[in-house]
């Protein structure tokens, strides 16, 4: 296969330019290197000889229709390049809306005009559901859990973007579907839901079990905004990737469609209970800071993942405490990547 991974340095795109070079793909890379960790991450990339390196930016039209144009071949597209953090889109809501609305656009416009027909793969969030304040939450067992949705959030609950970043990614999610439906593309959304593993360079507003397994190696303060009961279901990386190859085998059946990806019901994490883990495979105490709530943040978050089992046949294998585990590993192994924290 010859793939394209846009944002392909990054924690996801790393991840899956890897797994693709193992199996013996030939992958491009197309990413602009702005994100902390995407030097070294490329760096470890480039040591397979099959990797192709792009430095672009998807808000640049010209670069991505250049791009397609001489690689009209591509068997499948990996949208990954996005800003990620919703802190950092109500800071600056104009850069998140050019990249994460405007940059997915720019890629399926340069594949449209170049009359490409990849399979297109677009990471979307579950942020594109809002902040589902009508729905009812109950505490158990010192964690927050829905009362009446043992499943969880499934596909068909209404979109209600909620923050430039849901605004954003939500707009690009809402493209990716229709440009199947208009154009013929062939398509496919993942909703996903707290993904976390290696080579994730965690900060304290994005990606919180990287930063928090980070931070207690490196002897920092961790700071619980809220009381700590917040429950989410989180993904392994592989569980990801295992879904991304499924969907794309699978893109014939399920192209226009999106789909929500992640721990599911089964597969659940408070705070708390990641840094109950943490202190288990540390082996300390860890000290905790409590703050305000964040504006917007929900008690809990848990994705209905049974259209995507039925559809392709995909759900995860890695328990919470493993994935932690490896993700702990992982970081002790390679502490000089951190040093500068």
């Amino acid at each position: 296969m010859k793939a394209l991974v846009t944002g392909g340095a990054g924690f996801i795109g790393a991840n899956l330019a890897d797994r693709l070079l193992k199996k013996g793909d030939e992958v491009w890379v197309f990413d602009n290197l702005s994100r902390r960790g995407t030097e070294w991450n490329l760096k470890w990339l480039k040591g397979n000889k099959k990797l192709k390196f792009v430095k672009g930016d998807t808000r640049n039209y010209d670069e991505l229709k250049k791009l397609f144009k001489a690689n009209r071949d591509f068997d499948a597209v990996f949208h990954l390049a996005a800003q990620v953090a919703v802190t950092t889109s109500v800071t600056d809501p104009r850069e998140d809306f050019e990249i994460n609305a405007m940059g997915s656009f720019n890629v399926l416009e340069a594949i449209r005009e170049t009359k490409s027909n990849p399979a297109i793969l677009y990471s979307s969030t579950n942020k594109v559901y809002g902040g589902m304040t009508d729905i009812k939450i109950v505490e158990k067992k010192g964690r927050y859990a829905y009362k009446d949705l043992p499943k969880g959030i499934s596909e068909d609950r209404i979109l209600d973007f909620h923050s430039p970043y849901g605004c954003s990614k939500g707009t690009a999610d809402q493209y990716m579907i229709d440009y199947s439906r208009i154009y013929g593309l062939r398509t496919v959304v993942f909703r996903q839901s707290c993904i976390y593993g290696y080579r994730q360079f965690g900060i304290e507003d994005q990606g919180w079990v990287a930063w928090f397994t980070i931070a207690t190696m490196l002897d920092k303060a961790l700071s619980i905004y809220g009381d700590g009961k917040q429950v989410r279901d989180v993904l392994f990386i592989e569980d990801l990737l295992d879904g991304y190859e499924a969907a794309i085998k699978n893109i014939d059946k399920i192209k226009g469609q999106a789909f929500n990806v992640g721990g599911g019901s089964k597969n659940t994490m408070s705070l708390l209970e990641l840094i109950a883990f943490l202190e288990k495979f540390f082996g300390k105490k860890i000290p905790l800071k409590f703050s305000d709530w964040r504006p917007g943040d929900q008690p809990v978050f848990v994705c209905d993942i049974s259209k995507a089992k039925k559809a392709f046949g995909w759900e995860p294998k890695i328990t919470p405490e493993k994935g932690v585990e490896m993700l702990y590993e992982w970081v002790k192994d390679n502490k000089g990547l951190f040093k500068d924290l």
